[in-house]
This record gives C-alpha cells, sequence and structure tokens, in this order.
C-alpha cells in the first residue's frame, strides 16, 4: 500500500517550490507515488540518505564508472555521478509518452529515407533546401546507404522535459549514436544495491527487456546462414567521454569491442584483425560520428573509421547501426517543421510536441526573433557547429546587437526556441533536497514490431538553482528513472529467437586489445619488481642508517645501483656518486615522477592506460582492484611530501593490491588468449627482472660480508628466504642461492620454471603460420631455458682474476636477450599492424557521446 507522506520532509520541499515540479499534478496535489517515495525518504532520515549517497559515490568509482569530460584537471577519470533520489512517472502516464515516442521515431525515420531518396519534402515545400543542402549531417556519399531493415533509424534517443502545460516535450533528438543506455543500467545496478528500500510497495518496471529487444534487432540483421554472426561494437576509444559505456554495453550484450584500426576493409568485407587472423564482421555497432565513419568518402583526417566502410555496406556485406547519415535528423531546425512533417507523411497530429521553435531563415520567423530577443534561446541550426546556446534575456546591449547582426547576416544558420519554465524533480543538494529542473532521455529500438521504448530512460538534473544546465560535460547530476505502477505489469523478460541460435564459444581477441592485455603483465609485474626491490633497499638502508653507522657500506652501493638496473633510469646510482650520500632524493623522483620512463609512477601510469583501454574485460572485483590502484597512484605521485615510513606503506600497499590483481585474474579469468597474453607479458616481465637483479649482484665478486647481505637481498626478491633457511638454515652461498633461483623445478620465482611456463603458455596462442613446428618465439624461450638447465652453478659462481664472474654474466646476458627477443617476436607475430593509435584527433571536436 501507497504511504502518506509525514509532512515535515514534503512540506519543507513543496515550500521551496518555484515553477512547475514532477511531484505535484496541474491541480497542485501531490501525486501519489511521490507520496510513497517521500514517506520512504522520511523513513529513512536525511542523515542516512546522505551516508548512502557516499556508497553510491564509492561504488561508482570502485566499479569504474566514469564519464570523460574534456579540458578539466580530472577530465579523463572524473565518475559519473548518480543522485539517490530517482525521477518517477507513473505507468499509465508512460504509456501515453511511449505513444508519441514511437510516433517520433516513425517520423524520422521516414524523414531519414526521403532526404536521401526522392527528397518530396522539398519538391513539396514542407522543408526548405537549405535543411538538407546546408546540413552539416546530410552526405551525399551516404544516399545508397541503407541497411536491409523496414526502418533505417535502428536506433533512437530522444531528450524530454515536462512543459508549463503539464505534458512533455521533446528537447532534442539523437540519432547517429545515441548514448547513455549503458549508464542508465549501472543506475539502476547501484540503486537497487543501496537503495533498495525506495522500491518497497512500488512496481519499478524493468530495463533489460530493450536490451534483449536490441540484441534480436541485430542478430536479425546478420546473415541468417551464420551459425555465429561477429557483431562489433566500434567505439572511438578510450579517450571518448563515454568510454566506459561502450565497454560496458560490448561486455553487456556479448560484443566485441574494437577501434577503427582494429578493422579493414578487403574484397568488399570489412575484417577484425584479431590474433586469430581476420575474422569476418557481419554487424557494427557504431559510437563514431559519421563524418568520422570513413577516410575515403567522408572526413578524410579521420583515424577513428574504417577505409572503405561506405563501400562495404552499399555491397550488403556488413550492417551499420545506426546507417552513416542519420546525422541529418540532428539538425535543431527540424523542430519548426515537425508538426507540418507529421501531417504530411502520416496525416495526424504530433503526439508529443517539440519545444516551439523558429528558423531564421525565413523572414517572417527572423522578424519575430529579432523582435522577442529577451524571450527566446539562441541556437545554431547545425549542431556540430561550435557554438554555445545563448540565452536572449541574459546578454547585454551589445551582445545583443552582435549576435543580431550575425542572424541578420547568414540567418538559415540560426533557429532559436522559446525559453519556457521546464518542471522541477527533487534532487540531493548538499545534504538537503531541492528542486531542480530536469530532463530524461528516452531510448528506443526498431524491431519486428515498430519501435520498443525503454521502461526508463537516463534522467539528467542541473546542479544549479534556477538554471536548466543538465549536460554532464557542464556538471549535470544523473538519476535512475522509474516507471511505477502499483502492479505487475506482464512484461515479456526473454525475446524468444524464432529459429534457433548456434553459439560460437570462441571470441575473437582484436589485436590491439591482445597488444594492451599483454603490457598490462608487463607493466604489472614491472612496477611490482621496481616496487619490491625498492622496498629492500629501503629497509637496508634504514637497518645501516639507524644501526649500522655508515651510509656508504659497499653492498648499499651495489644495491641502489642493481636498482638503477632494474628501473633502467639511467644514470641514476651509476654515475652521479654523490646520491650514494644522500640516495633518498633519487628514490623519491624515481618513485615518483610521472614523466621519467622507468619510474614506479609511470609505470603505474602506462598499466592504468592499459587497463582502461580494455575495460571490456574485467568485472567489478578486478575493477575494484584496479580502483585501489588508482588510488595509491595518486598518492605516489605526491610522496616528496611524505614521510619516509608513509611512502613504504603506501608502496606496499600498491604492491598488494597489484599481486591481488593478479591473482584475482589467475583464479577468475577464462583460460583464453587474453589470459594467455597477459600471463605470458607477466612472465616476460618477470623473467628479465630477476635476471637483471642477479646479474646487477653477482656479475663481480665481493667481500663475503658483502656477498651475504646481496644473497639475503636477492632471496627476499626471489620471495625464497624462507625455503632456503629450511634447506640451508644459516649458511649462505653463492653457489647455493643460484641452484635455488635458477635451476629448482618446483619454485615459481625460479628462472627454469619461468621459462618453462612461458614456453608453455606460448605454445597454447593461436598459430600464425603452418610452415614451422615451432615459430621463432618458441624457439627463442627453448634456446634460454636450455641453456640455463645445462649450467653448472658451480662455474657460474666462480670468478676469474678479475673477481668477475663472467659465466654467469655471459649466461644471464643470453638469457635476457632471447627473452626480450620473444617479445619483439610476439608484437611481428600478433600485434605489428597496430602502430597507428588514435591519439591524433581532438576529441573536443568530437561529441557523438555527449549527455
Amino acid at each position: 500500500m501507497l504511504t502518506e507522506a509525514p509532512v515535515d520532509l514534503l512540506q519543507s520541499y513543496q515550500s521551496g517550490l518555484s515553477s512547475y515540479d514532477e511531484v505535484l499534478d496541474m491541480n497542485g496535489n501531490i501525486k501519489p507515488y511521490w507520496k510513497a517515495l517521500f514517506s520512504k525518504l522520511e523513513k529513512l532520515g536525511l542523515n542516512e540518505l546522505k551516508s548512502r549517497n557516499q556508497e553510491i559515490i564509492s561504488k561508482l568509482r570502485e566499479n569504474g564508472v566514469t564519464y570523460n569530460v574534456y579540458g578539466t584537471p580530472d577530465g579523463l577519470n572524473r565518475p559519473w555521478q548518480l543522485d539517490p533520489i530517482p525521477f518517477l512517472i507513473e505507468q499509465k502516464e508512460w504509456n501515453g509518452i511511449a505513444k508519441g515516442l514511437q510516433q517520433r521515431a516513425i517520423l524520422l525515420d521516414l524523414i531519414l529515407k526521403d532526404l536521401y531518396g526522392p527528397r518530396n519534402l522539398v519538391k513539396d515545400g514542407i522543408i526548405p533546401a537549405e535543411l538538407v543542402f546546408d546540413n552539416t549531417g546530410f552526405f551525399r556519399p551516404c544516399i545508397d546507404i541503407k541497411i536491409p531493415a523496414k526502418n533505417q533509424l535502428t536506433m533512437f534517443a530522444a531528450d524530454m522535459a515536462r512543459g508549463p502545460d503539464g505534458q512533455m516535450w521533446i528537447v532534442d533528438n539523437r540519432t547517429q549514436a545515441p548514448s547513455g543506455s549503458g549508464y542508465t543500467l549501472e543506475n539502476r545496478v547501484v540503486m537497487s544495491k543501496l537503495l533498495p528500500e525506495l522500491a518497497e510497495g512500488m512496481y519499478v518496471s524493468k530495463l533489460s527487456p530493450y536490451f534483449n529487444s536490441l540484441q534480436n534487432t541485430v542478430l536479425k540483421l546478420s546473415d541468417k546462414s551464420k551459425d555465429a554472426p561477429n557483431i562489433v561494437y566500434l567505439t572511438p576509444g578510450p579517450n571518448n567521454e563515454a568510454y566506459f559505456e561502450h565497454a560496458y554495453l560490448a561486455s553487456y550484450l556479448g560484443y566485441t569491442l574494437a577501434q577503427g584500426d582494429d578493422l579493414l576493409v578487403r574484397n568488399g568485407c570489412v575484417w577484425l584483425k584479431s590474433i586469430d587472423g581476420l575474422q569476418k564482421v557481419d554487424v557494427i555497432i557504431r559510437r563514431i560520428d559519421d563524418d568520422w565513419c570513413d577516410p575515403l568518402e567522408l572526413r578524410e583526417d579521420s583515424r577513428l573509421g574504417v577505409p572503405g566502410l561506405l563501400q562495404a555496406i552499399r555491397l550488403g556485406n556488413v550492417q551499420v547501426l545506426n546507417p552513416p547519415g542519420t546525422s541529418v535528423l540532428e539538425n535543431h531546425a527540424f523542430h519548426a517543421f515537425m508538426g507540418n512533417i507529421c501531417t504530411y507523411f502520416l496525416g495526424e497530429k504530433l503526439i508529443m510536441p517539440s519545444v516551439a521553435t523558429w528558423w531564421c531563415g525565413h523572414v517572417k520567423e527572423l522578424n519575430y526573433v529579432l523582435e522577442h530577443f529577451d524571450e527566446l534561446i539562441i541556437k545554431k541550426a547545425n549542431r556540430k557547429t561550435k557554438f554555445r546556446s545563448r540565452y536572449g534575456r541574459l546578454l547585454s546591449y551589445a551582445e545583443k546587437e552582435e549576435l543580431k547582426k550575425m542572424i541578420i547576416q547568414r540567418p538559415h544558420e540560426f533557429i532559436a526556441q522559446q525559453e519556457v519554465s521546464l518542471s522541477t524533480t527533487p534532487s540531493l543538494i548538499n545534504g538537503n533536497i531541492e528542486p531542480r529542473y530536469a530532463a530524461l532521455r528516452a531510448f528506443m529500438v526498431a524491431d519486428e514490431n515498430g519501435y520498443h521504448v525503454m521502461q526508463g530512460g537516463l534522467t539528467r538534473s542541473s546542479p544549479v538553482k534556477d538554471r536548466f544546465v543538465i549536460s554532464n560535460q557542464y556538471g549535470g547530476l544523473s538519476k535512475d528513472t522509474w516507471i511505477v505502477s502499483d502492479k505487475t505489469e506482464e512484461v515479456q523478460e526473454k525475446i524468444v529467437f524464432t529459429s534457433p541460435v548456434s553459439v560460437n564459444k570462441h571470441v575473437s581477441l582484436p589485436s590491439r586489445s591482445a597488444e594492451n592485455l599483454f603490457w598490462i603483465g608487463r607493466y604489472c609485474e614491472r612496477t611490482m619488481a621496481v616496487i619490491k626491490f625498492m622496498n629492500i633497499t629501503i629497509n637496508v638502508l634504514n637497518l645501516d642508517r639507524n644501526f649500522g653507522g655508515s651510509a656508504k657500506q659497499e653492498h648499499i652501493k651495489i644495491l641502489l645501483q642493481s636498482l638503477t638496473h632494474l628501473s633502467s633510469t639511467y644514470p641514476g646510482f651509476l654515475e652521479e656518486e654523490d646520491l650514494m650520500s644522500d640516495p633518498y632524493t633519487e628514490i623519491i623522483d624515481l618513485i615518483s615522477n610521472t614523466n621519467r620512463p622507468g619510474s614506479i609512477a609511470a609505470n603505474i601510469g602506462s598499466f592504468l592506460n592499459a587497463v582502461g583501454a580494455v575495460r571490456n574485460q574485467w568485472d567489478q572485483e578486478i575493477w575494484r582492484i584496479v580502483d585501489l590502484i588508482d588510488n595509491g597512484y595518486h598518492e605516489i605521485r605526491n610522496a616528496s611530501s611524505m614521510h619516509n615510513n608513509n611512502i613504504q606503506k603506501t608502496l606496499d600497499g600498491l604492491f598488494n593490491n597489484m599481486f591481488t590483481f593478479l591473482g584475482v585474474i589467475a583464479e577468475s579469468m577464462p583460460r583464453d588468449n587474453s589470459f594467455l597474453l597477459l600471463e605470458t607479458g607477466k612472465l616476460i616481465e618477470r623473467i628479465l627482472s630477476r635476471v637483471s637483479v642477479i646479474q646487477s649482484n653477482f656479475g663481480v665478486k665481493n667481500a663475503p660480508g658483502v656477498e651475504n647481505e646481496l644473497i639475503e637481498a636477492t632471496l627476499i626478491n626471489h620471495h625464497l628466504l624462507v625455503n632456503y633457511r629450511q634447506i640451508y638454515k644459516s649458511h649462505l652461498s653463492v653457489e647455493a642461492m643460484l641452484d635455488m633461483v635458477l635451476l629448482e623445478k618446483t619454485l615459481p620465482y625460479s628462472l627454469v620454471y619461468m621459462l618453462d611456463e612461458l614456453k608453455n603458455n606460448i605454445g597454447r596462442l593461436p598459430v600464425t603460420t603452418r610452415s614451422e613446428r615451432l615459430n621463432e618465439a618458441q624457439k627463442y624461450v627453448l634456446q634460454a631455458s636450455t641453456l640455463v638447465k645445462l649450467a653448472d652453478v658451480t662455474e657460474l659462481s666462480k670468478s676469474n682474476v678479475g673477481y668477475e664472474r663472467q659465466e654467469l654474466f655471459h649466461l644471464l646476458s643470453e638469457v635476457s636477450r632471447l627473452i626480450s627477443s620473444v617479445s619483439v617476436n610476439l608484437t611481428n607475430m600478433y600485434f605489428s599492424h597496430t602502430l597507428m593509435h588514435h591519439s591524433f584527433y581532438d576529441p573536443k571536436e568530437y561529441d557523438t557521446d555527449e549527455i
């Protein structure tokens, strides 16, 4: 049963209302479902609501939910913002809204077909020719681009807000690559976990039928003769503002996340470059703008698209959703003509109107705009033009005159919309529930029955009082949208396919993703190796400083020089003798300098970039660990201001979290090519780092006391000190140590064990040629393993008259060379085509995914 809310919280909110609010109906009465919600909020209490809000913030950060904002310090890692108070619409009202949305989608689909076909709208004078030929979204090469379906506009999103008449109005159309559905789904997941009691007594419609319908539509567009269609989710890459959503939806829907360089056109077909070879692509869901899709026929400087894509679509060899050219519908001027277009095509009135719009290309409308400037919002007709909307009443006299002059000079480029008082909705602002303007983005997908409307959507509210600033680019908040009723709706939760679908259990791994996974393993192990050995060295330094007297003992010098070799941060401790008297300055720089290749901060930065580039590979448990690593990364960048003990504590935390990252992967990741490449990268780096430490510490024979210190440090670095003591007690011997760290097959950090594991992993990777039984990488590993297994540790531990252990040094140098060659060979086999990266475009010019 729905219960009345106590008067305090509700009356307090109601007293702050200055415009029409979602809580009230047209008679000023509180809507029943908002009463129920406020009752739950009152029972929960503001303090608990604030506490839950902090949990939401933490959960979104742990889950890696971000929306990248250009031009801000935390731009590429800005957490998604979710208001804990949902946006409610009653089911009966929503049913009427859905009809209006379906009509709008049908209408836009008809416009799209007409503009790229007979253009009767222009011929019959329904719309001016400028809306086609001066439209930045109209591309002549797309005239013959079609998909084999009734509706060319497969996916559509509409931004809506409630007008002063109490009805929902269309504010904007999103037609080329609608964004936000993934964030909508994540909002629901988080709210259901952290604030489930708010929905008690209500039935909230589910979101899953929309995604099921999308999957069914995509499947029907694929080649019916294929057992398992290859479906690609095309993203601009990690620099895009909504990249989280791209990776999230690709994983949720079960599609391959790919960038433009992962695809190529050959013989009229689109192919995915994978480590298994070229895989034919059947369907592409694109999240890049029309003009970036094909540099051969559209924007020639694009590095985001696929050269030859339009021709492959023309030939019917690949289907793209939405097909390139749909951005023509996003021209703001269409709002001024939608009523006439609806009558022309459908013979009926618009169910859901647009905000009153005037296109300045007509003299009558231009004069109206110039005479009513203070009542209007001025916009450019074309979305792609860099022009922020301007409120006439907020401009100075000089600014108005300048803008009017611009409009008069090129009137067809401008539109004006009525500034109306849109509805507000309850939002948690600084610990209080306050009214804020809000808009709702609704999502539709074409299916066999017309257009399926998601039972919910992405609501965005303004953080600023009395200002309609809802874009996430400018700080807007998101809300979970609840379509509510007091009884369960009969909703089909699963789409039943008309024909059985074979499942392809093997998923192709794009070469770019493979390369990132390989380097995730390398950067993770490289960072851990430097942290581990640095902590060993700092402990020795502290022990000597506090209990040993001189800080210039020979074993400390060797350990510091080994640290330089290990991190490749030359010259470091090799040439700067002054650093030996005060090594902490160099150590701090080696920890915190993000601009120094080989530093811990630089390695972690590279690790995090690689992890983010393949975020569709990770589940929430792994991403929570990544978030902890990211926190540690921000801490060590300020290492110069930290106390020594805090530095080591932070380094220990980083090491443990990265160790946990590898452990969770080892326990949960499928033993597929993704796992093999990450593990291979890890093993290569682990072998190289351990070889570097042994070579640096024992390449030259030192005094027994010095070597005892180095033996102990090396055993700790290999996680073998306990094992060594169990066997040899307190006796320290270079020969015994070398026997353990090089040849003991049962120890995970011994050289032979790691080489054998590396050989097995490489042997399980896809074969790129059938001409050889062993590829070059396998031969290099086998050669290195054979050299080590045939080595005599007695001879290796001996030194010549110059105290050099030449045999040990030469053996380890050769092993290092061979394993480095393995890395180069794997790159040539699997990653060599990915030399062109997506960092050449300016993300600020590219706003398909603006929410």
